[in-house]
């Protein structure tokens, strides 16, 4: 049986846990940066909603009766596997209201793939 001193047992377990360590914040933030799809921090209420209910692999029915449900305008991309939507939220954090083009892109099956968001132009809800 190999006996290992007391030095190189700390270093091993120095070496071990340095090794876990990296790994978990490399993990944790290849974790955060997938889920954003905007730098924007006044669209950062916008995606994580959009995140929560319409995750990717949602079907194209289903995105287009969720912005229908809130009232959010589609407009015209001319694209079928594309839905341009503008979605109007009021920031809980500061009661301000941001206003993002959302472009939709999903596969050949009609699956959401990704989206997209953009500022846009802050304008009154539409009735």
């Amino acid at each position: 049986m190999i006996k290992m001193s007391r030095r190189s047992r700390y270093s091993f377990s120095l070496c071990l846990g340095s090794c876990l360590l990296g790994l978990f914040l490399v993990l944790a933030l290849a974790g955060c940066n997938t889920s954003s799809h905007t730098s924007d921090p006044h669209l950062r209420q916008i995606d994580e909603m959009l995140n929560t209910q319409l995750p990717q692999g949602t079907p194209k029915s289903r995105v287009i009766f969720f912005l229908n449900t809130q009232a959010f305008p589609l407009e015209n991309s001319g694209d079928a596997k594309v839905v341009v939507a503008v979605i109007r939220h009021v920031d809980t954090n500061t009661l301000q209201p941001a206003t993002a083009r959302v472009t939709f892109h999903f596969d050949a099956s009609g699956k959401l793939t990704t989206y997209e968001l953009s500022p846009a132009p802050d304008a009154p809800p539409q009735r």
